[in-house]
């Protein structure tokens, strides 16, 4: 399995400088690829291809010298970039959903640049990994490449080394390696859970009663970041005062964004390290974050604790169960009879069997039942399944 490390990078003031150039050619590039593609669109009624545009760059290195400071494989995921957006592009099409056609990328939109065969050319740790040799070529006459950067490994890297990608985050610069490692299988669990997922009070809750506060980081930075946003919208366009403004913005998003993720790790890990199978909710995230509810959606990252969890599950050889959402809230997981509430009343009182539960480990519980249900509706007996 493949599995990404992301370091922390310490460039030089003139080694950023030129990373930041190579930033620039490469948006340059794929605007001008984008652009290829539209007009040979409207005015042929042609589609230009990945490969068709791949064979130009030795001639686009010839006639622009500058191009030649780049690794050639490098300009090529450029090309492959532009061809997934097209790709994905006739994907929704086909699909009947909002199409959304490939932008070209404005100065500061385009933040990153990828090795693709990082493991043998392109990328080299140095010194037992406290450097990493880029090979990206500066403008400077007085030197020989970028060369080498200080990194960061906060923890070992493992596998073989598949790419590499260099990335921009406000003012800070991080390398993400992508490798391909073996598994490693945590000791067997029969123990199953079932999870239900919420925005507030609770981030989560389990089918034995376990309640996960949710953190609502989001919330809690609201008003510093409303502050911070009302300084930006006064700041002239062109001034220095506005690019200052605009990184304290950003400087707060990504706090957000990893204290989020922090969270989510920590969560699914207690989760994958106790349980040997894992039941939840196949949710349309994308269709909850345009709903009435989406902001508390959103600041949960659903979406993101689920991709972690499945992963991380399958890394130790666990099992996560996607079930069908419908009536997980309605029914009793006592007698199953269905009945429906009003999401304020947090408390369940099933009117026929009188089993009285807190609403979320209901559902919880009904989620786990129907991971253990056979396509006749017959129950499969389920390991450690309250409630069954």
């Amino acid at each position: 399995m493949r599995k990404a490390f992301k370091y922390r990078l310490y460039p030089t003031q003139p080694q950023q400088k030129d990373l930041e150039r190579t930033l620039s050619l490469c948006r340059h590039l794929y605007n001008a690829a984008l652009q290829e593609r539209r007009d040979a669109y409207k005015k042929a009624g042609r589609t230009v291809g990945f490969y068709e545009q791949k064979r130009y760059l030795p001639e686009i290195r010839a006639e622009l010298p500058e191009y030649k400071h780049i690794h050639s494989q490098v300009l090529q995921n450029v090309i492959e970039r532009v061809d997934l957006a097209f790709k994905g592009f006739f994907r929704r099409v086909k699909a009947g959903q909002k199409a959304g056609y490939p932008r070209f990328k404005g100065k500061g939109r385009y933040d990153s640049f990828t090795f693709p065969q990082a493991g043998t050319t392109g990328v080299k740790l140095q010194e037992g990994g406290k450097r990493v040799l880029l090979k990206v070529f500066p403008w400077r006459e007085s030197s020989h490449g970028i060369g080498s950067v200080k990194v960061k490994l906060h923890r070992p890297l493992e596998g073989k080394i598949k790419t590499a990608t260099v990335k921009r985050e406000g003012e800070h610069w991080y390398i993400i390696f992508i490798t391909e490692v073996d598994p490693k299988p945590l000791p067997p669990s029969e123990e199953a859970i079932g999870i239900d997922l919420g925005t507030n009070p609770h981030f989560l809750v389990t089918s034995e009663g376990e309640m996960v506060e949710a953190p609502r980081h989001f919330q809690k930075a609201e008003e510093k970041l409303a502050k911070a946003q009302r300084e930006l919208s006064r700041k002239k366009k062109g001034k220095s005062g506005r690019k200052k403004a605009r990184l304290k913005v950003a400087k707060l998003h990504r706090k957000i964004a990893n204290q989020r993720k922090d969270f989510h790790h920590k969560v699914a890990r207690k989760l994958v390290n106790r349980y040997g199978t894992i039941v939840h909710e196949d949710l349309n995230v994308q269709a909850l974050s345009r709903s009435h509810i989406a902001k508390g959606v959103q600041d949960a990252g659903w979406a993101q604790f689920l991709a972690i969890l499945a992963y991380k599950a399958e890394e130790a050889g666990r099992r996560v169960i996607k079930v069908d959402p419908k009536y997980t809230s309605q029914d009793c997981p006592v007698c199953g009879h269905r009945e429906k509430k009003p999401l304020w009343v947090r408390a369940y009182t099933c009117p026929q069997c009188g089993a009285l539960l807190h609403r979320d480990v209901a559902a919880a519980q009904n989620i786990l039942a129907k991971a253990w249900t056979g396509p006749s509706g017959v129950a499969i007996p389920c390991p450690r399944s309250p409630g069954l």
